[in-house]
């Protein structure tokens, strides 16, 4: 079917389900003021709660994962958001026509509901559309925050919401602004970093997502900009980063000031940046459940910060509220919406949840007020971000979905979070190298996997091995595009220590690291490179000049191979764009990235973050050697030389040259 006609078919859909403001409700011809976009929002939500059942308003709390939904259930249950889960997708290498197609069908059934409210489709579009096949995807969080660049946060944001949004998705899980405080964590690299400071910065990748709200728009109130812009999510709130031992979903143990000033400040950024919707926390605070912190959802968040969107529950938090999950079941519902989650993530049992609260409403045991306030709270949202007037998605951005202009601009954001940790010495640097020798050798576990560059939550939860999976350019695959058409790329993932005497090579490139993973199997005491990294550094960095780059979602044991090693490359988890590796390796750009987090010296010292009593790292948080391109560094030559006398041009030039890696930038600490 071509696109035209399947766009209008969908024009001609919306229609029959919505008609015009001028509707049969039952009883003859009449005037429906929420169906009116004239008419404020707030009188809209109003309007419209007015005319709810309570299954209805239950209804709207309530959120599905896409393989349980269908047409019947949307309608009959008045069900209010869908998602798709970490790897869930419509079929293999779905395209973004596949998505829209689905998800307008299960708007169809919201749609032809009593008052066709309509769902809200949400995903975890967390580093670039990370779920979809052939989407731009964009390094983790931990690297962008060693850009330390919230305007580059901000384009990503904005490139991301135009790539949702070519799927028909109008709702994002994104972005994580925990503060990691232990790298032991599972979910570290979706930090920006363990300073919160840094991580307040980088909440203008909101503004990207939702656009920016104008001038005049009232505090804490949620705000979406236009067809191509989504409704983000700030999450896990609070305290998600600062765990005992970095244990996921575990609990964090400190005083109410320190929750404030290290945990809540991004908050703060967030609201006043208009975010949407809010992700509470698996996690405990003293012991106490997130899920059924009363005092820190409805009194600080909705209170103290005057936050008006809507609360979310996690993937089964509801159950978690419990230990082992799911034991007492009617209890944790009504912990959690007494608590102030507006909307609950029940991804497949949802009419237990269904009929739990409504028992518990109709008993009286949680007053109808409380879901009033739940379900204002998501009607706001749904109004705000014209989801009544525009329910149903068409292809017109489908051409976005990991369109060049995304993939340069992840590119970028790969060279700029880039950490140099090591560059040679003082009279012989290693970087740039050069492009034209004789032969080179590129090697380790992490040099030609797409998968492993990328990270967890891409394509699936936790993540992938291999190139198979989706496109992109892995670090090999960058270096023989970089190089001289002269130059002989040789790859080896393990080779032996005769191999490499036997080839005369020039210098190694060496990409070593983590596999993927998310969340709990993250989880990692020791931070050790993946075998056989360690083995692979130990024997190529003897027997050749070596630049190790070190792919990971945080820092990992380095200190016994640093003296071994010419040059050390921290570059997180790039993402797609494996150019931006070459980029800084070559020269084409300098590095300019600086340590979002410290790396340590052995894992016996953790936690430990700047500013600690024992810090004593490898390199301290704010590290990050700066070199120039060597563009700038000929042009920056050619000008000095040319106001000097004709005898001193080669002296002028070494000087130039020498001063570019005698003296980098130490980085020192940081503070933001």
């Amino acid at each position: 079917m071509s696109r035209v006609p399947v766009r209008i078919v969908g024009i001609l859909l919306w229609m029959c389900c919505c008609c015009c403001v001028w509707i049969c409700n039952g009883d003859g011809g009449e005037y429906v003021l929420y169906k009116d976009p004239k008419q404020k929002v707030s009188d809209r939500v109003a309007d419209l709660l007015g005319r709810m059942t309570l299954e209805e308003k239950i209804g709207q709390m309530v959120q599905i994962d896409r393989s349980v939904a269908t047409v019947n259930i949307m309608r009959d249950y008045f069900i209010g958001s869908v998602l798709s889960g970490g790897g869930s997708a419509p079929l293999p290498e779905a395209t973004a026509q596949n998505w829209v197609d689905m998800i307008n069908e299960y708007q169809k059934g919201a749609l032809v509901s009593r008052l066709g409210i309509p769902m809200i489709y949400g995903i975890d579009a967390v580093h670039g559309h990370n779920n979809v096949y052939n989407a731009t995807i964009f390094p983790h969080n931990v690297g962008l925050g060693a850009t330390r660049d919230p305007d580059l946060v901000k384009r990503i944001g904005a490139a991301t919401a135009v790539e949702v949004r070519a799927t028909g998705i109008p709702y994002t899980f994104a972005p994580c602004i925990a503060v990691c405080r232990d790298p032991r964590w599972g979910r570290c690299y979706e930090s920006y970093g363990e300073d919160h400071k840094v991580v307040e910065n980088m909440t203008d990748i909101i503004l990207g997502l939702q656009g920016e709200p104008p001038s005049n728009h009232k505090h804490g109130v949620p705000f979406v900009g236009g067809k191509d812009k989504v409704a983000a999510c700030a999450k896990h709130y609070v305290g998600d980063g600062g765990t005992t031992r970095g244990i996921n979903e575990n609990n964090t143990v400190t005083d109410l000031h320190s929750l404030l000033s290290i945990h809540m400040p991004a908050y703060a950024d967030a609201i006043y940046k208009g975010v949407s919707t809010v992700m509470v926390s698996y996690s405990s605070w003293n012991g106490e459940k997130m899920h059924a912190n009363t005092k820190l959802i409805t009194g600080y968040l909705k209170g103290t910060l005057k936050f008006k969107g809507f609360v979310i529950s996690d993937w089964q938090g509801v159950d978690k509220i419990s230990t082992p999950p799911h034991t007492n079941y009617t209890a944790s519902v009504r912990a959690a919406i007494e608590a102030g989650i507006d909307m609950v993530m029940v991804p497949f049992n949802f009419t237990e949840f269904v009929n739990d609260l409504t028992s518990l409403v109709k008993n009286k045991a949680i007053p109808i007020t409380r879901i009033d306030d739940a379900v204002r709270r998501i009607l706001r949202v749904k109004f705000t971000m014209g989801l009544f007037e525009n329910p149903l998605a068409d292809y017109s951005l489908s051409n976005e979905l990991g369109s060049q202009a995304h993939r340069d601009l992840a590119r970028e954001a790969v060279r700029k979070s880039l950490v140099l940790l090591k560059n040679g010495n003082k009279n012989n640097t290693m970087l740039p190298l050069p492009r034209k020798v004789s032969k080179i050798l590129v090697t380790g576990t992490h040099a030609d996997n797409l998968g492993y560059q990328c990270g967890g939550w891409t394509i699936t939860w936790q993540g992938f091995s291999g190139n198979n999976k989706t496109s992109g350019t892995t670090i090999l695959g960058a270096v023989k595009s970089a190089v001289d058409k002269t130059t002989e790329v040789v790859f080896n993932e393990n080779p032996d220590v005769e191999f490499i005497k036997s080839n005369n090579f020039s210098y190694a490139i060496i990409a070593v690291g983590e596999p993927p993973y998310a969340e709990t199997v993250g989880d990692n005491g020791e931070l050790t490179m993946m075998d056989p990294g360690p083995a692979i550094v130990t024997s190529t960095c003897q027997a050749v000049k070596c630049v190790v780059v070190v792919v990971s979602g945080r820092p990992l044991v380095m200190e016994p191979y640093v003296d071994s090693v010419e040059a050390l490359v921290a570059a997180w988890l790039p993402g797609t764009e494996g150019q931006g590796v070459a980029d800084a390796l070559f020269g084409d750009h300098g590095f300019s990235g600086k340590l979002p987090v410290t790396w340590f010296r052995k894992t016996e010292q953790l936690p430990m973050n700047y500013g600690d009593s024992h810090y004593d790292p490898l390199f301290a948080y704010g590290t990050g050697l700066e070199t120039e391109s060597v563009a700038s560094t000929v042009a920056r030559s050619t000008s000095v030389s040319a106001a000097v006398s004709k005898p001193c041009l080669i002296t002028v030039l070494v000087s130039a040259t020498f001063c570019l890696f005698l003296f980098p930038s130490l980085g020192g600490v940081m503070r933001t």
